[in-house]
């Protein structure tokens, strides 16, 4: 039979594995859209997006609106990537009128 303190030093070397394991994942996506608006967005009410991360399990665009919220949106979606090169185009627009 196993002395105690062999059995001891058994699970603290699983759980000290376990914990560094799961350290070095790393933090999860901060934000995964599960569900989707379907209706296109006015260009004027959104001043950006940003691609959810590809840990999520749907593909998806986050729209910020120029009040503050966020809109889970399809990204294959026509108005969609019509809405993004818009967006690119605007802010490719600002930066070089800086110079």
């Amino acid at each position: 039979m196993a002395s105690p303190r062999l059995v001891l030093s058994v699970l603290v070397l699983m759980l000290a594995v376990i914990a560094l394991t799961e350290g070095m994942r790393g933090a999860g996506p901060r934000k995964c859209c599960f569900n989707f608006n379907n209706k296109p967005v006015a260009k004027d009410r959104v001043s950006g997006y940003v691609k959810t991360s590809q840990r999520c399990s749907n593909a998806a665009i986050l729209l910020k609106t120029v009040v503050g919220r966020q809109l889970c949106v399809k990204p294959s979606d026509q108005w969609v990537k019509e809405l993004i090169t818009y967006l690119d185009n605007k802010a490719a627009q600002g930066e070089s009128s800086t110079l």
